[in-house]
């Protein structure tokens, strides 16, 4: 079946200039032109139409979105699943928010107890799931299934405790690190402060026995080469990025 924009905007539910604009860019180009100008889009482009909304949905930019759908070694089927795998993964986040809140409430009226560490489940879920969504195809990548899944299950475990201390000590390496670019030096006291925090902070997360130095500076030049991570640290301060890796290369000698 063939769709002109209209009414292909009207079933997909977004509005017809955006499919002009995903034109414009050469991410989801019309089938043909008709005699009398008008966009014609076939099965084909549907399908890839719908494929472009699950990675929008993931949180996916265009511009990653239109590298992976026109790779060579792009498999629909394949994409479908690790969607299906998602949604399911963002179900179990959902679901366990709900109990959260439900289960916080009936603590408030009396109903039930509720330890600390149940009052923090969701929220650590939530952490893992903002991970995967931001990070997860590049250190999946980088690091293997087996590391991620492990790094995970180890964020699900942490107690009241340890969750408060990494999100203090996560606060302190921004601080540390900002500071530390601001005065220039990679070698100085306050950068391989910074370094030495970084890799406490980075301790909480990864699997026991992970952590080495050439994996350390492996992550530090990641951050540099990948544009979100880069985004990431250079928010703090401009170059933090480069700062932080070359101050992690001195730390790791």
């Amino acid at each position: 079946m063939e769709y002109t924009v209209n009414k292909l905007a009207k079933i997909s539910g977004i509005s017809t200039r955006t499919l002009r604009y995903y034109d414009e860019i050469g991410l989801l180009s019309p089938e043909r032109i008709s005699s009398n100008g008008y966009r014609i889009y076939g099965q084909l482009q549907v399908d890839l139409l719908q494929q472009i909304l699950f990675f929008r949905e993931l949180g996916l930019s265009l511009e990653e979105i239109k590298e992976i759908v026109y790779s060579k070694t792009f498999d629909r089927n394949k994409a479908l699943e690790n969607h299906l795998a998602a949604l399911y993964r963002k179900k179990e986040q959902i679901d366990l928010l709900i109990q959260n809140v439900s289960k916080t409430i009936r603590a408030t009226k009396g109903e039930l107890i509720m330890s600390d560490k149940e009052k923090f489940e969701g929220f650590k879920q939530e952490l893992v799931e903002e991970n995967e969504k931001k990070y997860g195809k590049e250190i999946r990548q980088k690091y293997g299934d087996e590391v991620v899944e492990a790094s995970n299950a180890k964020v699900k475990n942490m107690t009241k405790e340890q969750y408060n201390e990494v999100e203090q000590l996560s606060k302190e390496v921004n601080e540390t690190l900002k500071e530390a670019t601001l005065f220039g030096d990679p070698a100085s006291e306050l950068a391989q402060k910074a370094c030495d925090l970084h890799r406490q902070w980075l301790c909480y997360f990864w699997p026991e026995g992970m952590y080495s130095k050439e994996a350390h500076k492996g992550l530090a030049t990641m951050y540099c080469e990948d544009e979100r991570f880069k985004a990431y640290y250079d928010a703090i301060t401009p170059g933090c990025a480069e700062f932080l890796r070359d101050a992690i290369n001195i730390y790791c000698k």
